[in-house]
């Protein structure tokens, strides 16, 4: 059999796998050892892949960024810090009708720049921002989505996990990714911000009563502002050098887990047995990603052997036809496959067939990696999958139903949409900051 031919083959292996609930990684794994050796013909030198690829997935100096975010972020929530950010939004947005809503989002978009992770902020304001909507009267529904809409933001806005795996796979540079991201991350606030305004002005009852600012002295309100300012300055520090260049994304993770421990300890959130589980649930959830890489190299490894990007890349020049609608048909793809899988076994599955599409195209690939974020980041609020709603389902019980969080959050797909082309049409918004590094 020609290689090409089972690179086919291997799709179509990957795609059956899917649909039978296989574990992306073992599906991966499997795929990717069968084909290579039937490629070789030789059953050792395919084993002996397996282990080679193991070793260099792991042992890329720059994953190591990864493991420090993590724990970045889970030092930071245990710190109480995602509280006091919602506090500080939400004493000046009190008595705005929607101010509530408008504070989550904009509470979301920081807690974003320590986490990196919307599970976890879906998780977290789920917990924070839905018994003070539910105080004050907020439509359920309106309610669910604010909080799944605003938590996509934490893959977004950096340091996000997904832009490192993008990073890694395409071997681009973090650090460029990082800063590429902050502004489409601050367009999609920004609407949904507008949004929420938007749908409020239109439908009162959505935002039920407003707060009462009285019960907040002067005094108060300056202290709750002013209380995540350590916060502050620790995304200041991490992205702040690395845009000015005093560490590279490895040594600004480094850092930035160590600040977190730092303002845990200061403010006597860590014990014996909070400091194990959060170690373990580290553990466990760096194991888990680092086992997907593995996979994925292997399978990037035989899709390069199979010839087939290249063959792709070959039969959609012969076309003659826009390259822009080469980008529109994998934003459609991007887009299915949210509705059925997680976003890192998106990017995995999917990169090492599009990307050397994209780069034989000519398009910048970190413009590329926005947009491919967003895109697969509008699948966390997509029935089936929506897997931000059933965090949110699960964070809050059974007072309401998973029907009540898709369709709340419907208004926000809208919103990502809107954000997603504007950030298509004008790559400068991805480009400008890197650029200026």
């Amino acid at each position: 059999m020609e290689p090409l031919s089972i690179g086919i083959m291997s799709v179509g292996l990957m795609v059956l796998a899917i649909v039978l609930g296989s574990h992306i990684g073992v599906a991966l794994g499997i795929v990717s050892f069968l084909s290579f050796w039937l490629i070789k013909g030789n059953f050792c030198i395919a084993l002996s892949l397996l282990g080679s690829t193991a070793n260099t997935a792991c042992m890329e100096y720059i994953l190591l960024v990864l493991p420090m975010f993590i724990l970045m972020g889970l030092f930071a929530n245990l710190s109480g810090a995602s509280d006091d950010l919602y506090d500080a939004t939400n004493a000046f947005l009190v008595r705005v009708r929607g101010g509530v809503g408008i504070a989550t989002v904009l509470a979301n978009a920081v807690f974003a720049a320590v986490t990196g992770s919307s599970a976890a902020s879906a998780a977290v304001f789920s917990k924070i921002a839905y018994p003070q909507m539910k105080r004050l009267g907020y439509e359920t529904n309106f309610s669910l989505g604010t909080i799944a809409g605003s938590s996509v933001l934490g893959m977004l806005i950096p340091p996000s996990g997904l832009l490192i795996i993008y990073g890694f796979l395409t071997e681009q540079s973090i650090g460029r990714l990082f800063i590429a991201g902050v502004i489409p991350g601050l367009l999609l606030t920004g609407i949904y911000v507008m949004g929420i305004w938007v749908m409020v002005r239109l439908n009162p009852k959505l935002a039920g009563k407003r707060g009462n600012r009285k019960d907040i002295t002067t005094t108060k309100l300056m202290l709750t502002v002013f209380k995540p300012w350590i916060f502050g300055m620790l995304i200041f520090l991490v992205l702040g050098g690395i845009y000015l260049g005093w560490f590279t994304p490895v040594e600004a993770g480094a850092v930035g887990a160590f600040g977190a421990i730092l303002f845990s300890l200061v403010r006597g959130k860590i014990t014996l047995s909070k400091l194990w589980d959060l170690l373990l649930d580290a553990g466990y959830t760096n194991a888990s990603i680092f086992f997907l890489f593995i996979g994925a190299q292997m399978y990037a490894r035989v899709l390069s052997l199979s010839t087939l990007p290249v063959a792709i890349s070959t039969y959609i020049a012969s076309l003659n036809t826009s390259p822009f609608l080469v980008i529109v048909l994998f934003i459609i793809v991007f887009i299915i496959l949210g509705a059925i899988l997680d976003s890192i076994s998106i990017l995995l599955i999917t990169m090492p067939i599009m990307f050397p599409i994209i780069d034989s195209l000519g398009f910048d690939p970190i413009w590329f990696g926005i947009v491919s974020i967003i895109a697969i980041e509008m699948g966390l609020i997509t029935p089936p999958f929506g897997i931000c709603v059933y965090i949110i389902k699960s964070s809050i019980g059974e007072e309401i139903t998973i029907e009540q969080g898709f369709r709340g959050s419907f208004p926000f797909l809208l919103m990502m949409v809107l954000a997603l082309v504007i950030t298509a049409l004008f790559p400068s918004l991805s480009t400008w900051l890197p650029g200026r590094m």
